[in-house]
């Protein structure tokens, strides 16, 4: 059977890809490697809150269930998202597994687990957190190394001195759940800038909307400035820490050797485990479309438009501004794509 259209990856964008579609009753299948809906919240660490609270959590057409101004967590997002493929009854299969991605002519195979799938459009929409990244080769026999990933709560990190690299918001709440009972430092290749989760009794993301730097495009003076800025730590826990001299704060490493780790000003530690908060990569490896994947392994895209003609992306980080990768955003670029789908379809 060959489809209108397919979606690629059942997440926050794929459905709220598949909610536009449908409101505009265009024909398309969503396909999903997870079992469950919401399965990549569920794998998260235990204690994950999300920074952004429950009316800017929420995807088009269905808000959150609880107060609006609290802060959902892992499991709660991903019952949400559950709900929302019933809520809407989206077309999804779900234990399909993309093998590689083809286009001969006008068409797209699509080589499953489930064997060939066939669609005149592929819109994909397998995320921002793919493959893993982490920066420094390292011997696994003397320390135990796992990336933040695949961490799940403290009891299950081996020993007490503990290195967390990166500076991102994973990297910061885990690093503040370990200096509870562990000997904590963090590694940093630049200055931590943090904000507050709420100023004036609103949540800081409702200032970054009023002051129009959440939805900021690339192509707006706003969006180019608030694109090369580092991303900030939402709310203080970690800088208190770091200030009661609770988690201590080491430059950039460097260098594994043994039980000892280097940093780039020429410093030592000794430690037990490290937990990689370095963030992900991509992984499009399976798209085997000439002009779609770029010398780097990223997405060739105008605002999720491939140059290789009926092929999307969405939930990009920075697709098109800061909220393309997050839920609070990834409406309004499906919004664009169905809106361009329509201009440019052929009945």
């Amino acid at each position: 059977m060959t489809h209108e259209f397919i979606i690629i990856g059942a997440g926050q964008a794929g459905i709220a890809m598949s909610q536009k579609l449908k409101k505009e009753s265009i024909s398309h299948l969503v396909v999903d490697n997870n079992e469950k809906i919401g399965a990549s919240w569920r794998s998260r660490y235990n204690s994950l809150v999300l920074f952004t609270p429950r009316n800017y959590s929420s995807l088009p057409g269905l808000p959150m269930d609880g107060r609006p101004e609290g802060y959902p967590t892992k499991d709660e997002m991903a019952n949400y998202l559950k709900k929302y493929v019933k809520h809407f009854q989206l077309p999804i299969s779900l234990d399909v597994k993309v093998l590689k991605l083809e286009k001969e002519q006008n068409q797209f195979l699509l080589h499953t687990s489930n064997g060939l799938y066939k669609s005149r459009n592929v819109i994909v929409a397998t995320g921002a957190f793919q493959k893993p990244f982490i920066p420094i080769s390292q011997d696994r026999d003397e320390i135990q190394q796992i990336h933040s990933s695949s961490y799940k709560d403290p009891i299950d990190i081996n020993g007490h001195n503990i290195l967390v690299v990166g500076g991102g918001n994973s990297g910061a709440q885990i690093a503040t759940e370990l200096a509870e009972t562990k000997n904590v430092t963090i590694s940093i290749s630049h200055k931590l800038k943090f904000l507050p989760l709420e100023k004036f009794g609103r949540s800081i993301f409702y200032w970054l909307d009023r002051l129009h730097l959440l939805h900021a495009g690339i192509d707006t003076k706003r969006g180019r400035i608030f694109k090369k800025r580092k991303d900030p730590i939402f709310g203080y826990d970690l800088k208190k820490l770091i200030q009661k001299d609770s988690i201590k704060i080491r430059p950039r490493l460097e260098k594994i050797s043994g039980k000892k780790v280097l940093f780039s000003d020429g410093s030592s530690l000794a430690i037990d485990s490290i937990i990689w908060s370095t963030g992900f990569k991509p992984s499009y490896e399976w798209i085997s479309i000439e002009g779609a994947i770029n010398s780097k392994g990223a997405p060739i895209h105008q605002r999720g438009i491939s140059p290789c003609e009926n092929l999307y992306f969405i939930g990009l980080p920075w697709q098109f501004q800061r909220g393309s990768s997050l839920v609070c955003g990834v409406g309004l670029d499906a919004e664009f794509l169905t809106q361009y789908i329509l201009n440019n379809r052929l009945i």
